[in-house]
């Protein structure tokens, strides 16, 4: 199961780091087991309050509410041909763009 999230990261990043992966799905735990936790819905704002809330300010530690909804969107947008978006692969991306890969 952790080869299907790491290709469907590998979609968006070539050089997408496994071990990172492998802490995004540690992190995400249980929820990845429903199918509904384990997508984004761009198209709801209370999920994307959620991934501000718990995944950029709470695990990432970020504190620009404003910075992180602009990264969300981007986020949004590249996965825009997906209709669905895995949460693996989203939350990913968020900590690429917010230069927090390292910091999981």
């Amino acid at each position: 199961r952790m080869s299907e999230y790491l290709d469907d990261v590998k979609r968006y990043d070539a050089d997408a780091s496994a071990e990172k992966v492998d802490r995004i799905v540690k992190h995400l735990g249980i929820a990845l087991r429903s199918r509904d936790a384990s997508l984004v819905s761009c198209s709801d704002p209370s999920e994307l309050d959620r991934v501000r809330e718990k995944w950029c300010n709470k695990k990432l530690g970020s504190t620009n509410d404003a910075g992180a909804d602009e990264i969300i969107a981007r986020v949004c947008s590249e996965m825009s041909g997906d209709r669905n978006k895995n949460r693996v692969t989203f939350y990913y991306l968020v900590a690429k763009y917010m230069g927090k890969l390292s910091d999981l």
